[in-house]
C-alpha cells in the first residue's frame, strides 16, 4: 500500500480500550501456542524438550518448523528462519552478515538491537553489550540444519524475561536425535550486484554436516558448518558537493558519480568499500543424559570462527587511467581531499565460544525445576585497519588493532514450576545476567600482520542484572484463564573506564532497582473463537557501551551522561483469534500499543552550548498498531498452503525536550506498513514449490525525519521483494532445491544496500 495513503491514527481506539479495562494500563490480546491450530502447523511447546520459553505463554506467539522452513525458505543463515514471521525484519545485508544483522520488531527498528532477545536452546545469543548495528545477535552459533523449530514471543508479557524483551523473544530449538541419523548439505549462491560504479557477481558456498544418535539414556549431536561468502560492497566513499573549493589544484579525476544524499543534498560517490570476503567455521556438540524418565542433564558447546577481508574499489581515475585513492583531487573544477581512510580496507579475526549447561526435571506433577547456565566468550576478537592509504596499505604499513578479548557474558537461571491445584500453574525463579566489555585499540607498524605497539585508546565496563520473578496462570473455568506476575530487578554497572594514549579515567558506579508487573486474561468463547488481553511493563537497562560513553579532555570525561536512565515501556495487546476450516487454519487480529519513556537514542542535545551528540533519553514515544496474521493448509486443493501477515504501526515521538525538531516525527526505522505473504504447493510427496513476498513501507533513519531521499546510500527505503523456491526429493535420502531471493531485483536500502537478485542451489543428504 502506498505510504501516501497513511491511515488515521489509532490513538483514540487505544484510549477507549484503556478506559474499558481500567485495571490494566493497557490491554492486549495474545495467542497461546498450545491451543487450537496444530493442524495448521502452529508451534507447540513440548514439555519434554529443553526450551527457554515458559510453560504458560501469556502473549502472542508465532513460529516455524523445520519442515516449513525446508519447503518455503532459501535458508543459509539462521536468521533466515524469521523471514516471513509477522512484524519481524532482520537487517541482513549479505550472506554471513555477522555484525549488522539487527532484528526489528513491531515498535522497534533495526537500530534497537537491545530491545529483543534471541536464544538457542536457552543460551542467550543476543549481544546486550550495546544497542545498535554492531551489537547483533550471534546468529552464527546456529545453522539452519540444526533447527527443529523457532518460537517467537511478541512483547514483554512474560515475567520470565528481562526488559530487553520489549520487542520480542526468539528461541531456536535445535535437533536432538531419537536414533542414529546423519545429514549433509552443500549450498551454492550467487548475486549480480549493480550499484553506482560497481557491476559484478558475488558468489559463495556453504557445506554443513551433522551426526547424532541416542543410545539408551545418552544422546548426542554434532554439527559442523563452513561458509565462504563473497559479499557485495556495503559502503561508498563520498563527498558533499558543497564542500568542494573552486580551484584548479589537485589531481583531475574522472569517474565520480553525481548523486543526492538522504537529505537531498548533492554529493559525489567516489568508490565502493566494505566488500567483505567472509569465511566462517561453526561447530557444535550437544550431549544429553536422562538420569530418569523425568530428569535430564544436557550440555552444549559451540564454536564460531570468522575471518573477514574487506576489499575496496575506487571509481576515480587520473589522466593516465590509474585508480586514485588519496590526496587532493579535482572534480568539475572543485578541489576535494581524500583522506587515507576514505577508501580503506580492513580485516577481522574472530573466535567465539559458548557453553550451555542445563539440568531439568519434567514430572508434570506438582513441582518441577530447572537449573540453566551459559557462557559466551570472545576468546579472540581482532579488527585491523590501516591509517595509510591504498596502494601502500595493500602491502602493510601503519594502522590500528582493536582487540576485544575479555568481552562476553554469562547467565544463570534457577526456575521452578508449582502446580498446587489443577487450576493453578505458578512459575518462579531467580536469574543473573552479567556482561563484560573490554576493548583495546593499539597502534601498529604493520596493520596486516604486525603486533600491537602503543595504546591509542581503551574502553571497559561491566553491567549485571539480578532478577526474581513469579507468575501464576489461573484456570478460572474451562473458558476463562487469568495470568498475573511480576519481575523485580536489581541492576548495577561498575568497572567502567575510558583511556586515551596517556591516561585512564573511571566512571562512577551505579545500582538501581525496578519492578515490572505483568497481567493477561484469555476467554475461549467457543471452539472457534478465543479473545485475550495482556499488559506488561519492561525496563530496558542501559548497556555498557551506552552508559560508558564519551572521551577524555585534559583531566575530565566529556560527552557523557552519567545519569542516563533506562527505557521504561508499558505495552498492551488485544487479540481475537479464530480457528478456520476445522482446524486447518487460523486468523488472528492483534491491536497493540506501546508507551515508552526515556527511550535511548543517539541525538543532538540542543539545550547545551555547544550542542552535544551522544546517547540520550527521549522523553516519550508512542506506538499504536494493528497486526493481522493468517495461515491455512489445503486451501482450494490438497497441498496448497497460505501464510500471510499485515502490520500497521503508528510510531511517533511525542516529547523530546533536548531535540524539539523530532517531536511529532516518526520513530526511526519503524515503517507504517509491513506485510509478508507465502504460498506453497506440494502436488506430491516429492515436489514442493513456494513463492514469498516481503513488503516494508517508507521509513526514516533520522529523528527529525529529514532524510526524505530514501533510495540512496545511507537511506532507509521501502521495498517489495519476491522470493521463489522449488524443492524435489530425488530419492529417499537425497533432495535438491533451487531458489531465487529478490526475484524482482529490487534495489533497496537500510543505510547499506540489501542483497540484489540472488540464486541459491542446494543438495542435501539425510540418513
Amino acid at each position: 500500500m502506498p505510504y501516501s495513503l497513511r491511515p488515521l491514527r489509532l490513538r483514540a481506539l487505544a484510549i477507549a480500550l484503556a478506559a474499558a479495562f481500567p485495571l490494566l494500563p493497557a490491554t492486549v490480546f495474545a495467542t497461546e501456542a498450545t491451543e487450537n491450530a496444530t493442524q495448521a502447523e502452529r508451534v507447540i511447546i513440548n514439555g519434554d524438550r529443553p526450551s527457554s520459553l515458559p510453560k504458560e505463554i501469556p502473549t502472542t506467539i508465532e513460529g516455524i518448523t523445520a519442515k516449513t522452513m525446508e519447503q518455503t525458505i532459501n535458508a543459509i543463515d539462521a536468521e533466515d528462519a524469521l523471514k516471513y514471521l509477522p512484524s519481524l525484519l532482520v537487517r541482513k545485508r549479505y550472506v554471513g552478515d555477522y555484525n549488522h544483522a539487527v532484528l526489528a520488531t513491531r515498535a522497534s527498528g533495526t537500530g534497537n538491537s537491545a530491545r529483543s532477545m534471541v536464544y538457542a536452546d536457552g543460551i542467550l545469543l543476543s549481544n546486550l553489550l550495546g544497542n545498535g548495528a554492531s551489537f547483533t545477535p550471534r546468529w552464527g552459533l546456529v545453522t539452519p540444519e540444526e533447527i527443529e523449530r523457532v518460537d517467537v514471543l511478541y512483547g514483554p508479557f512474560s515475567a520470565a524475561y528481562a526488559g530487553n524483551s520489549a520487542g520480542a523473544v526468539v528461541d531456536y530449538v535445535t535437533r536432538m536425535p531419537k536414533q542414529f541419523e546423519a545429514h549433509a548439505k552443500l549450498v551454492g549462491f550467487s548475486e549480480n550486484f549493480q550499484q553506482y560504479g560497481t557491476d559484478k557477481s558475488y558468489s559463495g558456498k556453504q557445506l554443513s554436516a551433522s551426526l547424532g544418535d541416542k543410545q539408551g539414556a545418552f544422546s548426542w549431536w554434532l554439527n559442523v558448518n563452513q561458509l565462504d561468502s563473497d559479499g557485495h560492497p556495503i559502503a561508498f566513499a563520498n563527498k558533499l558537493a558543497s564542500t568542494g573549493i573552486s580551484s584548479s589544484a589537485g589531481t583531475a579525476v574522472t569517474g565520480a558519480i553525481a548523486d543526492k544524499n538522504p537529505q537531498g543534498l548533492d554529493w559525489w560517490i567516489l568508490g565502493a568499500t566494505g566488500q567483505y570476503h567472509t569465511t566462517q567455521d561453526h561447530a557444535k556438540i550437544k550431549l544429553a543424559y536422562d538420569y530418569s524418565p523425568t530428569l535430564r542433564a544436557s550440555y552444549t558447546f559451540g564454536y564460531w570462527h570468522n575471518n573477514m577481508d574487506s576489499g575496496v574499489e575506487s571509481y576515480l581515475r587520473d589522466a593516465a587511467g590509474n585508480a586514485v585513492y588519496r590526496g587532493d583531487i579535482n572534480i568539475a573544477g572543485k578541489k576535494y581531499t581524500l583522506a587515507p581512510t576514505d577508501i580503506s580496507n580492513s580485516k577481522n579475526q574472530l573466535e567465539h565460544i559458548t557453553h550451555g549447561l542445563n539440568l531439568k526435571s519434567n514430572t508434570r506433577g506438582e513441582f518441577d525445576w530447572e537449573v540453566a547456565a551459559s557462557l559466551y566468550d570472545y576468546s579472540k576478537d581482532i579488527a585491523r585497519a590501516p591509517t595509510v592509504a591504498i596502494p601502500q596499505a595493500n602491502g602493510g604499513g601503519n594502522g590500528r588493532i582493536t582487540d576485544g578479548v575479555g568481552t562476553g557474558w554469562n547467565t544463570l537461571a534457577l526456575k521452578g514450576i508449582w502446580r498446587p491445584t489443577a487450576e493453578h500453574t505458578a512459575e518462579f525463579g531467580y536469574q543473573r545476567e552479567a556482561y563484560q566489555m573490554r576493548t583495546l585499540v593499539s597502534d601498529t607498524d604493520d596493520w596486516i600482520n604486525g603486533g600491537a605497539l602503543k595504546r591509542y585508546s581503551a574502553f571497559q565496563g561491566n553491567t549485571q542484572l539480578q532478577s526474581l520473578y513469579a507468575q501464576d496462570a489461573w484456570r478460572i473455568n474451562p473458558q476463562l484463564k487469568a495470568i498475573i506476575g511480576g519481575r523485580f530487578e536489581q541492576w548495577q554497572a561498575d568497572c567502567g573506564a575510558i583511556s586515551n594514549a596517556n591516561s585512564t579515567m573511571p566512571f562512577a558506579e551505579r545500582k538501581e532497582n525496578y519492578f515490572s508487573p505483568k497481567a493477561a486474561i484469555a476467554f475461549k468463547a467457543n471452539d472457534d473463537w478465543t479473545l485475550k488481553a495482556s499488559a506488561g511493563r519492561a525496563v530496558r537497562m542501559p548497556t555498557v557501551s551506552e552508559l560508558y560513553q564519551g572521551s577524555i579532555s585534559t583531566t575530565a570525561i566529556v560527552n557523557n551522561d552519567p545519569s542516563l536512565k533506562p527505557e521504561k515501556s508499558w505495552t498492551m495487546e488485544w487479540t481475537a483469534e479464530r480457528v478456520l476450516n476445522d482446524g486447518k487454519g487460523f486468523l488472528r487480529s492483534t491491536l497493540f500499543h506501546e508507551r515508552t519513556k526515556d527511550a535511548l537514542y543517539s541525538q543532538v542535545n540542543t539545550l547545551v552550548t555547544p550542542n552535544v551528540t551522544n546517547i540520550q533519553n527521549i522523553d516519550e514515544i508512542h506506538t499504536t498498531g494493528l497486526e493481522l496474521a493468517y495461515q491455512a493448509n489445503d486451501v482450494f486443493t490438497r497441498g496448497l498452503d497460505l501464510i500471510a501477515s499485515l502490520t500497521y504501526a503508528d510510531s511517533v515521538i511525542n516529547r523530546n525536550d533536548k531535540f524539539p525538531a523530532s517531536v511529532g516525527k516518526w520513530q526511526p526505522r519503524v515503517p507504517a506498513w509491513r506485510a509478508n505473504f507465502v504460498i506453497s504447493y506440494r502436488p506430491d510427496d516429492k515436489l514442493s514449490t513456494s513463492v514469498g513476498l516481503r513488503y516494508s513501507g517508507k521509513q526514516y533513519g533520522s529523528l527529525d525525519n529529514s532524510d526524505s531521499n530514501a533510495f540512496t546510500y545511507q537511506g532507509f527505503s521501502s521495498f517489495v521483494v519476491a522470493d521463489v523456491r522449488v524443492r524435489y526429493q530425488l530419492a529417499r535420502q537425497w533432495a535438491t532445491s533451487v531458489g531465487i531471493d529478490n526475484l524482482n531485483n529490487k534495489k533497496y536500502w537500510a543505510f547499506h544496500p540489501y542483497t540484489q537478485r540472488s540464486v541459491v542451489g542446494e543438495l542435501k543428504f539425510d540418513f
